[in-house]
């Protein structure tokens, strides 16, 4: 496929007959004012148990006749399949304790970012139960930006789509890492790992413990990757201390800022905030982005061409920004 972006996208016939009669966006609640759990919709399993299963199947299927990404995920690169047994003996340290040593495993086996949330019931998706876990830690791992900034991805080009196949393998190999240490202290935990989306939603976790901000791509913007980098999680009823969510200046910039909007083929990217499902944010067109995200192995246009992504970045813009509120309050 070409990667000419001025170009307007017409997606493959074949997929467009593959989808259901209701809107993604309908079922992503854009334009509702209540608050209400968020509907399984892409990227779960079983297929047939979601509305867009079958183009989730279809994108499957062409995603596995690359011999790239077949490999990617069949070397056992993702860590062990089943959890170590708890420990039947619970040892003992102050919820702060423990907040350092997890996070300091964690950073020791593969984790470039941790934060720690309570976990809120409502960011689990309507239909599964919430986990009895009171604490989700969340982790990040780094994105070669050398190889994503090639997206989007074909069958012969593979770089950006097989760079994010890897750090979901080692995203979900240091949440059982660190879902195992936790087992052998004697508390219960469970891993969640990309690229399917599990019971939670993970992007509200890494924003409540610290993260970033939601930037206009529907992304999470760090103030040291950017958006270069892939979520895993684990829950766990180990004692812990919350982190506080980061707040740097990255929405006020988006608002200003036009270069994923120019950059999307399908133009799903707005530039305004839109309500969803109660909540007032930036929002990417399901709809206008799917058909694309299929036929290019998953785009990542957006991430790439993110000011906030270019290596080295971030830390200097969120200190501009920093630096310049701080002169404004003064004054």
């Amino acid at each position: 496929m070409s990667k000419n972006r001025t170009t307007p996208f017409q997606p493959d016939p074949e997929q467009l007959a593959l989808l259901p009669d209701i809107s993604g966006n309908t079922i992503n609640g854009q334009g509702e004012t209540r608050f209400r759990r968020p509907t399984r919709i892409y990227w779960h399993n079983p297929p047939d148990a979601i509305p867009y299963g079958r183009i989730q199947q279809w994108m499957v299927s062409r995603f596995n006749r690359v011999q790239a990404f077949r490999e990617v995920y069949a070397k056992g690169d993702r860590g062990p399949r089943e959890l170590d047994p708890v420990a039947e003996v619970q040892v003992q340290d102050s919820p702060a304790n423990w907040s350092a040593r997890a996070k300091a495993f964690a950073s020791q086996h593969e984790a470039d970012l941790v934060g720690i949330t309570k976990l809120d019931p409502n960011w689990v998706y309507d239909d599964c139960e919430p986990p009895t876990e009171p604490w989700i830690i969340v982790l990040g791992v780094e994105m070669d930006h050398s190889r994503l900034a090639q997206a989007p991805s074909s069958d012969e080009d593979t770089a950006s789509a097989h760079e994010v196949s890897v750090q979901y393998n080692r995203g979900a190999r240091a949440a059982s890492s660190l879902a195992n240490w936790i087992r052998a202290q004697g508390y219960h935990s469970a891993s969640h790992a990309g690229p399917w989306a599990g019971s939670i939603t993970a992007t509200p976790a890494a924003l409540a413990c610290g993260f970033g901000e939601l930037g206009k791509h529907g992304n999470i913007i760090n103030r040291q990757y950017g958006s270069s980098f892939r979520l895993s999680a684990v829950v766990t009823d180990l004692p812990l201390v919350a982190d506080e969510a980061s707040e740097f200046g990255a929405d006020d910039f988006c608002t200003r800022c036009q270069v994923c909007i120019n950059a999307c083929p399908p133009s799903a990217i707005s530039d305004n905030k839109q309500m969803v499902r109660g909540v007032k944010k930036w929002y990417v067109d399901f709809d206008k982005c799917i058909p694309y995200f299929n036929e290019t192995h998953g785009c990542g246009i957006c991430i790439a061409v993110c000011p906030w992504s270019r290596p080295g970045t971030a830390p200097r813009l969120a200190d501009k920004i920093l630096r310049r509120r701080k002169r404004l309050y003064v004054s």
